[in-house]
C-alpha cells in the first residue's frame, strides 16, 4: 500500500493543523491516541466523519483514495455534542451536527485538496476556554491540586474535561505524556532519558504506558 501524508499549520486558534491522505489501495493503519478530535472528508465517495479522542490504540480501515481531514487541538472544537459521546468512535458526521449536508456539497465543489482544507477550517466554530487551556498545560500536576489552581471543584473540572476532552484530566495528561514521550523519542533521546524527562516513574513504567496506548513499543512506535 503506498500511502503519501501530510500535515500543515493554518494559524488559527484551537486547530492543531489540516492534512491529507492519499493511498492507491485499501489498508490499515495503526491509529494512537492524541487527545484530538479530527473531522475528515473521503473525496471519492463524499463520505464526512468525526474520528473521536481515542483512549487505546485503533486499527483503522483506509479506503483508496484521498482523505482530507482537520484536527482540533483537545478541547477546543464544538460539534454540538460533549467529546464524551465520540470516544474510541468514527461517527458520520450527519449523525448529529446539522451542518453535515451543506458541508459535504461545498467540499465536493472543491478542486484541490487545500481549497477543500479551507472550508473545513471554515466549517467549525473554535472558541477556546482558558480553563481547558489551562488543564492541557498541567501535565503531571494532581487533580485536587488543579481544581484549586482553576478555582473549581474537582466534580465540575471532572465534568468540564469529560466534555471538552472526552474523558478526565488523568486520562488526558497520560496521552499527552505519551504523545510527549514518543516526540522526544524520535528526536534521538535514550529512552531512558525519555522517560526522566516526561515524568514517568521509571523506563519500565513508560514501557507500559506505550503499550496501553499503542499496542506495541516505543521502538516500533520509533521506527
Amino acid at each position: 500500500m503506498t500511502v503519501g501524508y501530510h500535515e500543515r499549520e493554518v494559524g488559527r486558534p484551537g486547530v492543531h493543523c489540516v492534512w491529507t491522505r492519499s493511498t492507491e489501495v485499501a489498508g490499515r493503519v495503526l491509529v494512537v491516541p492524541d487527545a484530538c478530535v479530527d473531522v475528515i472528508w473521503h473525496r471519492e465517495s463524499g463520505r464526512l466523519w468525526v474520528a473521536g479522542p481515542d483512549t487505546g490504540p485503533q486499527d483503522s480501515v483506509v479506503s483508496a483514495g484521498t482523505l482530507v481531514g482537520i484536527r482540533f487541538l483537545p478541547g477546543d472544537v464544538a460539534l454540538g455534542v460533549p467529546a464524551s459521546e465520540l470516544r474510541d468512535s468514527r461517527v458520520p458526521l450527519d449523525a448529529f451536527w446539522r451542518g453535515a449536508g451543506v458541508l459535504a456539497a461545498r467540499l465536493a465543489d472543491c478542486s484541490t485538496d487545500a481549497e477543500a482544507q479551507g472550508v473545513l477550517v471554515s466549517a467549525f466554530p473554535c472558541s477556546p476556554d482558558p480553563l481547558i487551556g489551562a488543564v492541557r498545560g498541567m501535565v503531571g500536576v494532581p487533580v485536587r491540586e488543579m481544581a484549586a489552581r482553576l478555582g473549581v471543584g474537582e466534580r465540575q473540572l471532572n465534568r468540564r474535561c469529560q466534555g471538552a476532552f472526552g474523558y478526565g484530566a488523568k486520562v488526558l495528561h497520560r496521552v499527552l505524556r505519551f504523545q510527549g514521550a514518543v516526540r522526544m523519542a524520535r528526536g534521538g533521546g535514550s529512552f531512558a532519558d525519555v522517560a526522566d524527562r516526561c515524568g514517568y516513574a521509571d523506563q519500565a513504567h513508560m514501557a507500559r504506558e506505550v503499550r496501553g496506548f499503542s499496542g506495541g513499543s516505543l521502538r516500533l512506535l520509533v521506527g
